[in-house]
């Protein structure tokens, strides 16, 4: 069993799905259903943020230019990296008459495929892959390319997106003639609420995971927060608390730049991701012996004994200002200030205390010490695991 597989039979109960309890953001922008409904099937609450949009370029005038001299005079390399870029590609060229044309001329080119959706979308064109890579890495189809020796040679590269500068300088570099055909741009949402209330709920540690599907998602939303000023707020909490999940290296790219740490499936495709999310999420809580019961504390909800329980906003701040001292008594004004809101009243406290303590099911996990505060019963066995307690 691997450390991740691990990890999740410790963590998660039986019969608890392996995400219930934990809210994850989602910014992608295609194929967001899919992984929305992999996230949900598995317990998650998810935040939907698409951070971008893609636009065609059907009509764009440096698609049709460059489609143009690709058929007047072919290239010795084509590169496809997508498959959505690809088909949108050869659509287009049919919108302009130069259909037939374009596939002529990439049926007497070295046609390289950077993964199995793209080589799909190959075939279904009617024509065939000379390579593909099994990492499905932009950074192995280039070591191939220079190990095969492209000066002198005219390749072209089906653009995904955003450039692709690291790749179109080192063959360039290596003396190639390097033809870029930009299929479909990125672009911000045209209504950035959902991403605003993404951002918000990230700062206030509000969701437990944020997903990334392309690297555009993850500037995007960088973008974003620039322009809210909270950047750094965000690149904080991505470092510590909540977990940025991307599908493969590529994406992770700009975040690793900005000093996040990441997590990546070995096979980059959403299943791989959400499994993924199934192990690292539960693998990151750390479950509690008290008043003879076990106790994991998750995002938005508690695990007592493998039984989920919701507990309500005000009880889940309680809840994890005593768990990070589990044993020691903390005072009813810490615990005041760790509520929502601005209350100055204690009783606020004390309400909160007995809706958690109603929520979770088992009263006597959390006891009251009087005239001092709250603590975690936590098991006398367990002292030397989790600290002294301050009795």
């Amino acid at each position: 069993m691997n450390p991740a597989d691990e990890r999740q039979e410790r963590a998660e109960p039986a019969g608890v799905l392996p995400l219930a309890g934990f809210t994850v953001g989602v910014t992608a922008a295609r194929r967001a259903d899919d992984l929305v409904a992999l996230l949900e099937r598995r317990g998650a609450a998810v935040l939907r943020a698409p951070a971008l949009r893609i636009v065609p370029l059907a009509d764009d005038a440096e698609l049709m230019a460059a489609t143009e001299a690709l058929t007047a005079s072919r290239p010795d390399v084509v590169v496809a990296t997508t498959a959505i870029g690809f088909r949108g590609w050869i659509e287009a060229a049919e919108g302009w008459g130069l259909g037939e044309a374009l596939l002529e001329g990439l049926r007497g080119t070295e046609l390289l495929a950077r993964g199995p959706k793209v080589r799909g979308a190959i075939r279904a064109a009617g024509l065939r892959e000379d390579w593909s890579p099994a990492s499905e890495s932009m950074a192995e189809v280039l070591q191939r390319l220079l190990d095969e020796g492209v000066a002198g040679r005219r390749v072209c590269v089906q653009l995904h997106g955003e450039p692709l500068p690291g790749f179109v300088e080192s063959l360039r570099a290596a003396g190639a003639e390097v033809v870029g055909v930009p299929v479909y741009r990125w672009m911000p949402p045209e209504d950035t609420t959902p991403v605003d209330r993404l951002l918000d709920a990230v700062a206030a540690r509000a969701v437990d995971a944020v997903s990334f599907t392309s690297a555009p998602a993850v500037a995007g939303l960088l973008a974003r927060a620039a322009e809210r000023g909270m950047r750094e707020e965000l690149l904080e909490a991505l470092r510590g608390d909540v977990l940025a999940a991307c599908v493969g290296p590529v994406t992770a790219i700009p975040l690793q730049e900005a000093d996040v740490p990441t997590v990546q499936p070995e096979r980059f495709r959403l299943g791989p991701l959400v499994q993924l999310l199934c192990a690292e999420l539960p693998g990151r809580v750390r479950p509690l012996p008290v008043a003879g019961h076990r106790l994991e504390i998750r995002g938005r909800a508690a695990v007592v004994d493998g039984r989920l329980r919701a507990v309500p906003p005000a009880g889940m701040a309680l809840l994890r200002a005593l768990a990070r001292r589990p044993g020691w008594v903390v005072a009813r004004a810490e615990l005041l200030r760790a509520l929502p809101g601005e209350s100055s009243d204690e009783h606020a406290v004390e309400t909160a205390m007995a809706r958690l303590r109603a929520a979770l099911g088992e009263p006597g996990l959390v006891q009251t010490v009087v005239k001092r505060g709250y603590r975690l019963a936590l098991d006398p066995a367990a002292d030397t695991k989790y600290g002294d307690r301050q009795d």
